[in-house]
């Protein structure tokens, strides 16, 4: 896997999480600027780099990193995922951490 294909996959992965954090938990973990950072950043990579990932391929094709409503945050697995970043994200505040 290159350098772009992993950032690629990392920043799907994090608007899928965060997104579903947002839309359906309700909660926010990242600043909107944040967000849109990584958004921004995922959707030049995507112009650049057109070819397969095998990683939510379709559900990212033609984004624009505008929104992430229309991603498959109701999916078990990203449900799951945000569930536990959700969940570390609370552990480590009770304890006045971050990361």
């Amino acid at each position: 896997m290159t350098y772009i294909t992993e950032k690629i996959r990392q920043r799907r992965s994090q608007m899928l999480i965060h997104s579903c954090i947002y839309y359906h938990l309700n909660d926010s973990i990242v600043t909107d600027n944040k967000w849109q950072e990584w958004a921004n950043e995922l959707r030049d990579l995507q112009e650049l780099f057109s070819e397969s990932i095998g990683f939510y391929d379709r559900e990212f094709k033609d984004w624009d990193g505008s929104t992430g409503y229309h991603l498959p945050i109701r999916h078990p697995e990203i449900m799951g995922m945000a569930n536990r970043v959700l969940n570390y994200h609370y552990r480590l505040s009770a304890k006045n951490l971050t990361y």
